[in-house]
């Protein structure tokens, strides 16, 4: 069960399972939550994993969307880790989670003891310009084309979102998408918050022009990329691109799964982040 842990001028909505080492998980979106990460609780016996929702996402609460900026998002996760007691951690960012593990990597260096990107990017121009374009290549219609376009530049109206969502959906997935968003519901996805609010600020503000490919040779820690082979969002150019600028990284491409690989080929994935992880101690 998740519990409310005041931190800073919020009240984050956490979940700690397992046993082990701690890994911290960061949820994409934005607009998201803790539990499109479920798949990682089969790791509950080799870590002790900190699920938690970033402000403005999911259940927590205590400050407006408009306070989700770089700094505050990185400065929860520290907090978060000194509230825990950790020394330091290893911390694992999804999509739009990974570009928050990216900033919290450049800022912190020395709370990760190992940092894993899982289907993200280090500039937002691949959601936002060159994502419609690969669904353009891979010959999705005009109309979805440019509710892609819409979607990551948060140029949506909340009433919208579901809408749009359904019909983005399959995009994700590697596979029958219809299906794979069915079995997700059912074992657990069912649980999940979603604010839309948080996607359309973070298109019009926290993500218009912010790229952090320059200072990836700043980052420290020992790093997995991986990701999904078919990936639309951030494909597999966008992997290679991170990993060659990242130091000490290495990079694992999953055949036959899009932009959650955990979701597609969940033992597949969850192996390559467990054996990573757990081949340094915090």
């Amino acid at each position: 069960m998740t519990k409310r842990i005041a931190i800073r001028d919020v009240s984050l909505n956490v979940d700690v399972v397992g046993d082990g080492d701690p890994l911290l998980l960061m949820h994409g979106g934005p607009g998201a939550d803790l539990w499109t990460l479920h798949q990682f609780r089969h790791c509950a016996d080799r870590f002790t994993l900190v699920f938690y929702d970033h402000r403005g996402n999911g259940r927590s609460t205590g400050a407006p969307v408009s306070s989700m900026t770089w700094d505050n998002l990185t400065a929860d996760a520290e907090a978060l880790r000194e509230r825990l007691g950790y020394r330091r951690w290893a911390v694992l960012g999804h999509s739009f989670g990974g570009h928050v593990a990216l900033e919290y990597a450049l800022r912190y260096p020395d709370s990760l003891s190992r940092l894993v990107l899982l289907d993200t990017g280090a500039d937002s121009r691949w959601s936002r310009q060159n994502a419609p374009e690969v669904l353009a290549a891979r010959g999705y219609g005009a109309d979805k084309v440019e509710l892609a376009r819409r979607w990551f530049a948060g140029e949506i109206l909340p009433r919208e979102w579901f809408r749009i969502l359904l019909r983005l959906g399959p995009a994700y997935y590697s596979g029958p998408g219809v299906r794979t968003i069915a079995r997700e519901l059912a074992h657990g996805g069912w649980r999940t918050k979603m604010r839309p609010d948080a996607l359309i600020f973070a298109g019009h503000h926290l993500l218009d022009g912010w790229s952090v490919v320059d200072r990836l040779p700043e980052i420290t820690a020992t790093t997995l990329v991986v990701a999904g082979r078919d990936d639309f969002v951030f494909p597999p150019e966008c992997q290679y691109e991170l990993a060659a600028g990242i130091p000490h990284s290495r990079l694992r491409l999953i055949d036959r799964a899009g932009h959650s690989p955990h979701a597609e080929q969940t033992a597949e994935t969850l192996r390559a982040v467990g054996d990573f992880v757990a081949a340094v101690r915090s």
